[in-house]
């Protein structure tokens, strides 16, 4: 009877306290800091962080991440760079990244900085502290040619955003399904004058429009914040352009399309416009967008397909938490993806040592949000068609009821491009 009454009293008590509180003494470890330094005042950058909050709250959820043999959480730690915004000088965003890094003492750095000069000019900053950086949107190839000209001193610098080359085989094979289903073979350039736009017009101007035979009928660059694109719109009707290629990630950059819709310009629009990635864009731009063709740099950011399970779950996730869909057609499925992607390789590792966790992130090979996520000797995520061989894209295009229907590639198409009305096909 006593040795009952002993069970009871203590056994009992301790075996239940063992069972209900081991979650809460795992979380109590030491937490893993991962730093988030970007413009969080602007789109991509504000749902990125978001969508790593995300990311982290259910692996904290499922008991953190097994270091060695012990579990940690993640903790966030964001800075505001402003290098997204502008005048703003890159040194001050250099600046917050350092800031960071010598404050809070991160294991890692996720999303980073918006703009790709910023970009580059961190590089050896994070060099120099030796803090793994997962990329989600600056977009620059030039990154990848330092890594590959020095790869012991820049290694710790990887990206699961698309970059500009990847952007450009998108937008190219958008173009060659324009040209077989409509014969349309010339187009007017309009982009934003920042480094990763210009470098993208320039590639695609050189790399496909020249050698598949279109003819270039005219190019303008625009300052971040132009809000008036009439007169060119003007020169753009008068110039005998088929389709017009906008390349911009600017918020004034929905007004084009609206100007284009309200002059009735005969040209298909079809490029990248940043605020009409996301399904509020129909409702922001007064209906006036249906018929623009436009790209989603990576899957899981605003948009999903049910060929990458894992973006439909996320986007749902997303919205559950955070009471509203995802905008951003750039930025999110990284930034969320990376997460899972750097959790993983500290497993593999059994350490949060810089070197350690570098040597694992180059091995990763996961399918997850954005489809198969590898990287390139430039530590590049690859981009390519097949979800199940690569990280994808998608052009989608607005449809006159307001919806977002995927175009491209053929592997997640789910319809055919519309013309929009006063255009006709030229076979």
């Amino acid at each position: 009877m006593k040795e009952k009454q002993w069970m009871f009293r203590y056994l009992v008590p301790a075996l239940l306290g063992i069972l209900f509180f081991t979650p809460m003494v795992i979380l109590a470890a030491d937490p893993i800091v991962i730093g988030v330094p970007t413009s969080t005042g602007f789109l991509e950058g504000k749902e990125g962080l978001k969508a790593v909050e995300l990311a982290v709250s259910e692996i904290n959820s499922a008991g953190g991440v097994k270091v060695g043999k012990e579990k940690r959480p993640f903790k966030v730690e964001s800075i505001d760079i402003r290098d997204a915004a502008p005048g703003v000088p890159v040194p001050e965003a250099l600046l917050g990244i350092e800031k960071l890094i010598l404050e809070k003492k991160p294991a890692a750095l996720l999303i980073g900085p918006f703009r790709s000069e910023a970009l580059v000019a961190s590089m050896d900053i994070i060099a120099k502290y030796k803090v793994p950086l997962l990329g989600a949107i600056a977009m620059t190839p030039a990154s990848e040619e330092k890594i590959k000209q020095d790869p012991e001193k820049y290694k710790y610098i990887f990206r699961l955003a698309l970059n500009a080359k990847y952007l450009v085989k998108y937008l190219a094979g958008t173009m060659g399904l324009i040209n077989s289903e409509f014969g349309f073979n010339k187009v007017y350039i309009l982009n934003q004058d920042v480094e990763w736009a210009r470098k993208t017009a320039e590639i695609i101007g050189q790399a496909y429009f020249q050698k598949a035979g279109w003819t270039i009928v005219g190019q303008e660059s625009f300052p971040t914040g132009t809000s008036d694109f009439s007169s060119t719109l003007m020169k753009i009707r008068a110039s005998g352009a088929q389709v017009i290629l906008p390349i911009f990630d600017m918020p004034q950059s929905g007004i084009l399309v609206k100007q284009w819709n309200s002059m009735k310009v005969p040209c298909l629009m079809a490029g990248f416009i940043s605020p009409l990635a996301g399904p509020g864009a129909w409702k922001t731009f007064d209906q006036k967008i249906a018929g623009t063709i436009n790209s989603i740099f990576e899957m899981g950011s605003a948009v999903s397909s049910p060929k990458v399970p894992k973006s439909v779950a996320f986007l749902n996730a997303y919205a559950k938490r955070f009471g509203n869909p995802i905008e951003a057609g750039h930025g999110p499925g990284p930034a969320y993806e990376s997460v899972y992607v750097l959790a993983e390789a500290i497993e593999r590792a059994g350490t949060i040592e810089s070197d350690a966790v570098v040597a694992e992130l180059i091995k990763t090979n996961r399918q997850g949000v954005l489809g198969q996520v590898k990287f390139d000797n430039g530590h590049q995520a690859i981009y390519d068609m097949n979800p199940q061989e690569s990280a994808v894209a998608a052009m989608i295009q607005w449809t006159t009821d307001g919806k977002r229907m995927i175009v491209f590639p053929t592997s997640l198409a789910e319809g055919k491009i519309q013309l929009p009305a006063g255009l006709s096909s030229l076979k």
